[in-house]
């Protein structure tokens, strides 16, 4: 214990940086869990789904289309409120909402906890990052069969 406060006294400014650093983590880590805006990474929306959660696609229809998380489901962020007793019916327990980018998720998370839902998390860098980091992506054409 002596060697741990003689290096401390010794090296006071690294110690009160790691201090610092430790203190900023924790607030601001504490200031994004009263925000209520949760946004997971691709990795960890994967384990979610495969927890039996939502998908909740809130980008336009031709978006949607052009390729989409398997089992998402196709709600605009426009007709998140009026499409409410869909959204019950899906979400029984968490949903993830994905957009292109992550900031109109982002937007949806906060309507979706105002509605009521409790387990609601955005998708990280949205569709741009779940097909950078190589998970499937499905899409609605129609392939021809040989």
């Amino acid at each position: 214990m002596d060697t741990y406060l003689d290096f401390a006294s010794n090296h006071t400014l690294l110690v009160s940086a790691l201090l610092f650093s430790f203190f900023l983590v924790i607030f601001t880590e504490l200031r994004r869990k009263a925000a209520g805006l949760v946004n997971v990474d691709p990795a960890h929306a994967v384990k979610l789904i495969n927890a039996d959660a939502a998908v909740i696609d809130v980008r336009s229809v031709d978006g949607y289309a052009a390729g989409h998380i398997v089992g998402a489901k196709n709600i605009p962020f426009d007709e998140l409120e009026a499409n409410n007793e869909k959204l019950t019916k899906l979400a029984k327990g968490a949903v993830v909402a994905v957009c292109q980018t992550g900031a109109t998720s982002s937007k949806a998370v906060d309507a979706l906890r105002k509605q009521g839902f409790e387990s609601v998390y955005g998708l990280k860098g949205g569709m741009a990052a779940w097909m950078q980091a190589g998970l499937p992506v499905v899409t609605n054409k129609k392939t021809k069969k040989k």
